[in-house]
């Protein structure tokens, strides 16, 4: 049974959380891979986590075959795991469709997007059936609070 969370981004964009969060995935010893909805974005991701910190290193890579498997972190479009991480983060509309084969999902979605929303909505109806799932929001500090 894999832990599943998913996280209602509201007042901070993806771009403020997901570095944090894979900081300490990889603090975890974890490796992680990031999949998210299209080319552009991961792209974009990419270039943020170069760069989104002054004093901080976050080694990653945008999967593109020969070096994947040796990535902390593997930024994709795909469903695959090149880099054999333990942790799966779904941004931008990616949605989990199972969480067979990692220990940890962390799925992220913006709580200003209606679609968005509604398809968190059906993936914790699926996702619950088999694994430990938690529902945490964002309040106006920022601050992540447990609501289910």
């Amino acid at each position: 049974m894999a832990e599943v969370l998913f996280y209602h981004l509201e007042p901070r964009p993806l771009e403020a959380v997901l570095p944090v969060l894979l900081e300490k995935t990889l603090e975890r010893g974890w490796r992680a891979v990031v999949e998210v909805g299209s080319v552009e974005r991961a792209e974009a991701l990419d270039a943020h986590l170069w760069t989104y910190r002054d004093d901080s290193f976050l080694p990653h890579g945008l999967a593109s075959g020969e070096t994947d498997m040796l990535q902390p972190v593997l930024i994709t479009t795909g469903a695959d795991n090149p880099n054999g991480a333990t942790v799966r983060f779904f941004a931008d509309r990616a949605v989990p469709q199972s969480a067979i084969g990692y220990e940890r999902i962390v799925y992220m979605f913006s709580g200003l997007d209606p679609d968005a929303v509604s398809e968190a909505r059906l993936a914790w109806k699926a996702l619950q059936l088999d694994n430990d799932v938690t529902y945490w929001q964002q309040e106006s500090s920022g601050r992540w609070v447990k609501r289910a």
